[in-house]
């Protein structure tokens, strides 16, 4: 896998010197999140981290040395808690991330026990959620609670006992006179650290970042009421000893532990195949986020306690069982080189190329660093070793720098003076971050705008894409927007890898895309600073392109939602007399359909501002800004205190954590739906 050959240095030395930046930035932050709670980086990047240190260490074995973080389970405890010593050891699971990594758990499990039993043996396996909160480890005597520890280094735990009976999910006694040790996760519900910001930000104080991190230092709290107030939850899902014995199967292990008076995650599984474990993974990577905590993968154990059993445990793990992460939205991956991006406007943007990583499901090597002042403001230099994050279907975005992991071999990014796509210099926009070229009819631009032209936000010429486009500009057969409508057949099959029928469909998809909306019409003139939201705007307030053509700067300027600098563009783009002409021909070509006039008594959602984050299932997210837009209602790309209420669909991204943050309404897909009806 190409991925993961180039994380792998080539030699030795390289190698060595890698290790050495990973071992001491793992350990870093392994203490700040294990054992202080603290988080300068996700779990998930750090999870990529330890990924690169193993798979350097499989190259070369001989650079393993007995402190690396892969000989390490956690750290130590806190100095300011009473100290328990666990009468059971406290593992922790190997990871998986992949499909194919199951099945090599699979293959390795068969393996062990056929060499065990001396023939093929076929274990089922048990499903259960991995919920993204602090272990705690409780201790039972004649059913009665006597301890609570959290893991600790998994020898040696913390006290937190009283704060644990604040708990209400945890039993104080069982429904039997049991002795044992039992195993759970305290977490937070995502509404309950919704409630709690409120409160903070009404006290104008800062917002808690995330649930599993204020579960943490809850717990630790010297003061129980607090933990009374802050509603935390449990699940519990292990007996790790008990008095009497066991049950025989994980699965009925977990009944049993709801027969005693636990709370257990009602979600699990008995999955017969490896295939059914994949497909219960996968299942729940799009469930997830409908829970009211947080899920990071799925804990798979071998179901038959006689084969756990048989299967034991590596000096660190057990080998009956491995954590299923989902894929993670943040990792870690180096900056090998920044170039440089012609946009449809002439706008340059920086560019990181990056060594290639498998993030959010799928492996990127590009990641947009927007303008001059953000690779300033990142301190982002070509060699680093960067957290790279991707949520949903978002383009991925580097969001720091390991500073900690720099040699002294990275080298800082300039602006060039000359950029061979604009066929000359380059400058920056006056008043902002972004640099433009200094040509505004480079052959780079023409192909963006053209591409912006048949997109779906613009004409939405379906057929059309990218490599059409470069085929028809390089064989001279159009030149501006007009020309794609005056397309035959015959023209389209003098282009490389187009037969009949490929020329048909695509003449047929530019026919269908005569009839066009306003809003959509000016949106694919690509006119500077003129977005989609800006477009919709212009095209409800003036009602017809004759009245936007004929519109002044003070015209526009007039219009909500649209600045002087907006206003400028508008009024000088429609006064130039190429556009002029480029119009009139365009005009013959197309028909534009004005907005309807919808009376306002009707347009509930006037003066009401949405986001949208994530997939929609019943309808795309343009069909859904239109329906918005029907209504009266606006669209923003941003969270902020005026926003009416965040759509979230499947995997949404960081916009639903601000929309917490700041208590802005968020309406699922059925509720959304249930406002436009």
């Amino acid at each position: 896998m190409r991925e993961q050959e180039d994380t792998v240095p080539k030699t030795k030395v390289k190698a060595a010197e890698r290790l050495g930046v990973l071992r001491t930035t793992i350990e870093k932050h392994r203490y700040l999140y294990h054992v202080l709670d603290q988080s300068e980086m996700s779990p998930e990047a750090l999870d990529s981290l330890k990924r690169e240190l193993v798979m350097i260490e499989e190259a070369y074995p001989d650079l393993v040395t007995p402190d690396s973080p892969s000989q390490r389970v956690a750290g130590s405890p806190l100095k300011g808690f009473k100290k328990v010593q666990h009468t059971v050891a406290q593992w922790s699971f190997n990871d998986a991330f992949t499909a194919e990594d199951m099945r090599e758990f699979d293959a390795r499990v068969k393996r062990f026990l056929k060499d065990a039993y001396g023939k093929a043996v076929t274990p089922s396996y048990t499903c259960e959620l991995k919920i993204d909160g602090l272990k705690v480890v409780l201790t039972y005597e004649q059913g009665v609670l006597v301890t609570a520890a959290t893991r600790g280094d998994g020898t040696v735990g913390e006290d937190v006992t009283a704060n644990v009976k604040m708990i209400e999910s945890i039993p104080l006694a069982l429904h039997e006179k049991a002795s044992g040790v039992f195993e759970g996760e305290v977490w937070m519900a995502k509404s309950t650290l919704e409630r709690l910001n409120k409160e903070e930000t009404k006290a104008g104080r800062e917002p808690f970042a995330n649930p599993r991190n204020l579960a943490a230092g809850t717990i630790r709290q010297l003061d129980p009421a607090v933990v009374k107030a802050r509603t935390l939850d449990v699940f519990i899902y292990d007996v790790s000893a008990l008095e009497r014995e066991l049950p025989e199967t994980q699965k009925d292990e977990l009944k049993f532990l709801q027969d005693l008076g636990f709370k257990v995650n009602k979600h699990f599984a008995e999955c017969k195949t490896i295939e059914d474990v994949i497909a219960y993974w996968q299942m729940w990577q799009k469930k997830a986020s409908k829970e009211d905590y947080w899920i990071d993968g799925v804990v798979v154990k071998v179901n038959e306690k006689k084969y756990q059993d048989k299967l034991g445990y590596t000096g660190k793990a057990p080998r009956f069982g491995i954590a299923f992460k989902f894929p993670a939205e943040q990792v870690t991956t180096v900056v090998e080189d920044i170039v440089l991006q012609v946009g449809r406007t002439g706008v340059v943007t920086p560019v990181a190329h990056l060594r290639p990583v498998r993030v959010a499901g799928s492996v990127v090597s590009r990641a947009t660093l927007h303008n001059e002042d953000e690779i300033a403001r990142l301190n982002v230099r070509i060699g680093d070793t960067v957290i790279l994050q991707k949520a949903g279907d978002v383009i991925p975005d580097i969001v720091a720098v390991v500073k900690e992991m720099r040699t002294g071999k990275e080298k800082k990014f300039a602006f060039p003076e000359y950029v061979e796509d604009c066929g000359g210099p380059i400058e920056r926009i006056p008043g902002q971050a972004a640099y433009r070229c200094v040509n505004k009819n480079s052959f780079a631009q023409k192909k963006r705008k053209f591409y912006y032209f048949v997109s779906k936000k613009g004409f939405n010429m379906d057929g059309c894409g990218p490599k059409v486009i470069d085929a028809l500009l390089d064989a001279e057969l159009i030149g501006n927007f007009d020309d794609l409508f005056t397309l035959t057949i015959g023209d389209v099959l003098t282009l490389p890898r187009f037969a009949q029928k490929s020329a048909e469909n695509l003449i047929e998809s530019i026919d269908k895309a005569r009839t066009v909306t306003l809003g959509k019409f000016l949106t694919a003139l690509s006119v500077e600073h003129v977005g989609e939201e800006t477009a919709h705007d212009i095209a409800d307030a003036f009602g017809s392109i004759e009245k936007v053509r004929k519109a002044s700067f003070e015209d526009f300027n007039n219009v909500y939602g649209v600045g002087e600098v907006v206003a400028q563009s508008l009024a000088l783009w429609f006064a130039d007399e190429h556009h002029s002409a480029v119009l009139e021909r365009l005009l013959a070509e197309v028909r534009i359909e004005n907005p309807k006039k919808v009376k306002t008594q009707n347009q509930k959602l006037a003066s009401k501002t949405f986001v949208l984050t994530g997939t929609l299932a019943a309808l795309d997210r343009d069909d859904a800004k239109e329906k918005i837009r029907a209504l009266g209602g606006e669209i923003a790309e941003s969270v902020s205190k005026k926003t009416f209420a965040v759509v979230a669909g499947e995997n949404p991204g960081s916009k639903l954590d601000k929309a917490r943050a700041l208590g802005v309404q968020i309406l699922n897909e059925a509720e959304f739906l249930k406002i436009l009806k």
